[in-house]
């Protein structure tokens, strides 16, 4: 079962869930069930940069300390969102405590809606309050807490800034921040973007195989962390 959690966050959606097509609260369970399958498949190269991580987090809960990691991509509207949220299901999952997942970008523009209804398909229940850039309302499950949702910059004051773990969740951001100023840990977790896909038959597909991937693999870097 997932664990209450207590979590910071950034997103965007374009519209409020209605009650017929809000996600129940046990369709994020019912999706970790099937991700945890896939451990295996991960390449061993992923799953070493996943593991230092996961090594970082274990060593921050045996000291009592907090872990906060913020996901890195350039314009922060798709898959650093998706593996801030799935981090805090992983760790709540896993009963991974003290835990703060934040993300940001090189710019901010919004959380791209093809992302959302990704995230959304796997359970999330995600609630727009409107506007350009909304702080996106998320939840994973019906006692964990509201995950307050927007883009923004890395260095937004929003996220830490100082002594956090900086996981480069695309390559461009990669190249563009060798330096990531305040992290005690920079990792590089680059996956592919989902926006090549945007307006041809294969986007809900691609989105949905991207917001999956991440989420087999923060659930696999969490499996690790456990003390």
């Amino acid at each position: 079962m997932l664990q209450t959690l207590r979590i910071s966050h950034d997103s965007a959606c374009n519209r409020r869930l209605t009650a017929r097509d809000s996600p129940t609260m046990g369709d994020v369970e019912r999706t970790i069930d099937e991700l945890v399958l896939r451990f295996d498949a991960i390449p061993d190269d992923r799953k070493l940069a996943l593991e230092r991580v996961a090594i970082f987090v274990a060593e921050r809960v045996a000291a009592g300390g907090p872990i906060e990691l913020t996901f890195i991509c350039t314009h922060n509207s798709r898959r650093s969102h998706m593996a801030q949220l799935w981090a805090a299901a992983a760790a709540a999952h896993y009963g991974v405590t003290g835990v703060e997942t934040y993300s940001g970008g090189t710019e901010a523009t919004s959380f791209n809606p093809r992302a959302v209804e990704a995230l959304k398909r796997v359970g999330f229940v995600i609630e727009n309050p409107g506007g350009e850039n909304p702080p996106y309302r998320v939840r994973y499950s019906e006692d964990a807490p509201t995950i307050e949702c927007f883009s923004k910059t890395y260095g937004h004051a929003f996220n830490p800034q100082r002594d956090f773990v900086a996981v480069m969740t695309c390559s461009q951001a990669d190249r563009a921040c060798p330096v990531v100023h305040g992290a005690a840990l920079r990792v590089p977790i680059a996956y592919d973007d989902p926006k090549a896909s945007d307006g041809t038959p294969e986007e809900a597909s691609t989105y949905d195989a991207r917001c999956r991937q991440i989420g087999a693999e923060m659930l696999y870097l969490f499996s690790r962390a456990r003390v």
